[in-house]
């Protein structure tokens, strides 16, 4: 069989537990029962639409304050935020905001759904409808579904089916079960082959963290970098110490330079004789980022479905596509270490969300490295990545043993038994082709184990098809600079922004 070049195939990959946007921040809360529990996810940039929907909860700035407002929440008035904070009047500047948190409820006789947005500095807001990638999955917390996944990012079709590993720290136990809620909120369709629990109890005060290929590991103790600083020598560190609504997120502008790569570089103390350190990495793609898979998905116009369909039945197209992904760090992200002979290569940092990040562990060779402390780079193209925290863990690195838990039963909104389409790996898939399709899942708790803590992930697999807008002859200079340039992604997501905020201001 004859296969395509690698550089034929650009613009797709695998997509990363902190909520992101491209300005905009988003918690969601959905509840039956008429109630809610906002639970945090981002959006994109635009106006707050519909006021009177809104709530907004608070904002963060632009040098890293967090101001949460009074329960009314704030209003827009013009290009400034106003609110009270402890009874007092507050007043703030869209140009001065890095997020706003918007809380936004609406209410049906069935359930209540709440879309918490957020907005970037500058007041521009970007529809859900940008998002594009998984579905999402919400966990009974014993009173509420809050929202607490979004598996399997960035495989657009189903030659990217790939498996996902969510921790799911908003699940508790009631009358013995465990209860999922799978959601499809995106204009895509959804194609789920597997749910299951992977259940682990621990040493009470370890933390459980998954490795990217699944593999779950506990530490008892993980580090704060001692630094953090971008490309121009900003200060990072209030950013990336904690995981919290501080999220670095370079834009998709270029930077003072001229350049279309930022730098990040952390620095960890490094106990005497350690030879791996395990970086505990909190991050995700971009909202912008992911826009930009559909979007250069759509750049081959009439030709996108044959571009997907070689995907499907070509290996080698696969690898073409992932190779693609890790030069360009577009949706995979080296990460260097900094030994006597320069910057090395060490590891790989794979994207996901883009609404929640999970924590990833990735180990590193340090073996090369002396003295007191590790230095490690990464350079983020812009507009492709966002940064919650980083942690470092030392000693030994043991995989722990878990349960796996098959599911009770898995029954659609409308009635409908998927039970057998969700169960195994296999040619069956839960197809949601809808916005409005939902189904619930629920496994049988094992019982605890004495003394132990418990944390529980879900292991999902699926893939999920875009709904392209795409006619017309494909575009091929524009393919020709993203698969040819170096770059040349990050400057198409440039472009792009350029071109949304004229139209953005022309209306």
């Amino acid at each position: 069989m004859k296969t395509t070049p690698a550089h034929h195939y650009p613009g797709i990959a695998s997509a990363p537990r902190f909520r992101v946007t491209i300005g905009v921040l988003l918690s969601v809360a959905l509840a039956f029962s008429s109630c809610t529990v906002p639970v945090t996810k981002q959006l994109p940039m635009a106006q707050v639409a519909q006021p009177a929907q809104e709530r907004i909860l608070g904002v963060t700035l632009k040098d890293g304050t967090e101001v949460a407002f009074d329960p009314a929440g704030a209003i827009l008035r013009g290009d400034r935020v106003e609110a009270n904070v402890k009874g007092v009047p507050y007043s703030v500047s869209l140009a001065d905001l890095q997020r706003l948190w918007v809380e936004r409820r609406e209410i049906s006789a069935v359930r209540t759904l709440g879309l918490v947005v957020g907005v970037l500095g500058g007041g521009l807001l970007v529809a859900l409808a940008m998002k594009q990638s998984c579905p999402f999955v919400y966990s009974w917390d014993g009173t509420h579904y809050v929202f607490d996944a979004e598996p399997y990012g960035g495989a657009i079709t189903r030659g990217l089916e790939k498996d996902d590993f969510s921790e799911l720290s908003h699940l508790r136990e009631q009358d013995g079960e465990y209860r999922l809620l799978l959601t499809n909120e995106v204009d895509e369709t959804q194609h789920t082959n597997l749910m299951e629990l992977w259940v682990v109890d621990h040493a009470p005060g370890s933390r459980v963290v998954a490795d990217q290929r699944g593999g779950l590991h506990a530490f008892k103790q993980i580090e704060r970098p001692t630094a953090a600083r971008d490309r121009y020598g900003k200060d990072l560190l209030p950013w990336l110490a904690t995981t919290d609504k501080k999220i670095w997120e370079p834009e998709s502008v270029p930077g003072p330079d001229g350049s279309l790569r930022q730098e990040l570089q952390l620095t960890f103390a490094k106990p005497p004789g350690a030879t791996q350190v395990n970086l505990i990495a909190n991050a995700a793609t971009g909202l912008w980022g992911s826009y930009m898979i559909k979007k250069m998905t759509e750049l081959r116009g009439s030709e996108a479905g044959k571009f997907l369909a070689a995907i499907d039945r070509d290996p080698e197209a696969v690898k073409a596509v992932h190779a693609w992904a890790a030069r360009e760090e577009t949706y995979v992200l080296r990460i260097e270490v900094k030994e006597p002979t320069g910057w090395e290569v060490r590891g790989a940092l794979i994207g996901s969300g883009p609404f929640l990040a999970e924590d990833r562990m990735i180990p590193l060779d340090i073996s090369r490295v002396a003295g007191p402390a590790i230095e490690l780079r990464m350079r983020p193209p812009v507009g492709f990545w966002a940064f919650n925290s980083f942690g470092a863990a030392y000693g030994p690195d043991a995989t722990v043993p878990f349960a796996t838990v098959a599911m009770k039963s898995a029954r659609t909104t409308h009635g409908e038994d998927v039970l057998g389409d969700l169960a195994r790996v296999d040619d069956k898939y839960y197809r949601m082709p809808e916005m409005t399709d939902r189904a619930e899942v629920t496994f049988l708790a094992p019982p605890r184990s004495s003394g132990m803590d418990r944390t529980v992930f879900l292991h999902s697999r699926g893939w999920y098809e875009l709904h392209l807008h795409a006619d017309g002859p494909p575009d091929q200079e524009t393919l020709s600079m993203i698969s040819d340039q170096p770059d040349g992604p990050a400057q198409f997501a440039v472009n792009e922004r350029v071109k949304w905020q004229r139209t953005s201001q022309s209306k």
